[in-house]
């Protein structure tokens, strides 16, 4: 087994996409993939995988856009699942959009185990940003979507965001995680669950 992990940075928001590849089994998911769907699949290309499925984080516009050009199942969390087909709810209709994803093949729920080759991951229910965000962990990795980044958190100033639920998530559940797991956000640069145990200030300024 080989893992790879490629990151493939996408459209206006820069949202990063990640193949997520056992190369020895030539199968990987993709997670989270935005715009430019002929760039990731020039990445898938390069890494000569077979795509099994789609793993959304979350049902925003700028991680679902391209759902529908790799003729793959897409796996969302249950509660976000309607914002696949409802450019209200994923927000593209307020930027002057209308994206619509074809509807989730699957939908996922905390501690759902997602096989790819023989690699694995378990969802984390990490709501806040929107209602059915997830995290997913793998071996010593943990794919976070718009909850954790470097130095921030994600927005909840949307009418079904939640700030407590949020700060929740990362110091309950995330928080939990061995201290060296690497952390792949769905925006901006890797970091460490340690790293940000120790300077996220977005977290650390919230008791709860």
């Amino acid at each position: 087994m080989k893992q790879v992990i490629r990151k493939v940075v996408v459209g206006a928001l820069e949202t990063n996409c990640y193949i997520f590849a056992d190369t020895d089994k030539k199968v990987a998911t993709l997670i989270d993939p935005g715009s430019d769907g002929d760039g990731i699949k020039s990445q898938i290309k390069k890494l000569g995988v077979n795509i099994k499925c789609i793993i959304n984080t979350h049902g925003h516009g700028d991680h679902i856009s391209s759902n529908g050009k790799f003729n793959a199942p897409i796996y969302i969390h249950k509660l976000d699942a309607d914002f696949l087909e409802n450019s209200e709810l994923n927000l593209s209709a307020a930027f002057g959009f209308a994206i619509k994803s074809p509807p989730a093949s699957r939908v996922v729920e905390e501690g759902d185990i997602i096989e790819i080759g023989d690699l694995r991951l378990k969802v984390i229910h990490t709501p806040g940003h929107t209602p059915g965000s997830i995290s997913l962990l793998g071996d010593g990795i943990v794919f976070t979507g718009d909850a954790l980044f470097m130095g921030g958190v994600g927005r909840t100033d949307f009418s079904y965001g939640s700030n407590k639920h949020l700060i929740d998530s990362i110091k309950h559940k995330l928080f939990t995680l061995d201290e060296k797991t690497v952390v792949y956000p769905g925006h901006g640069p890797s970091s460490t669950i340690g790293r940000e145990k120790r300077e996220n200030y977005c977290i650390n300024s919230y008791t709860i």
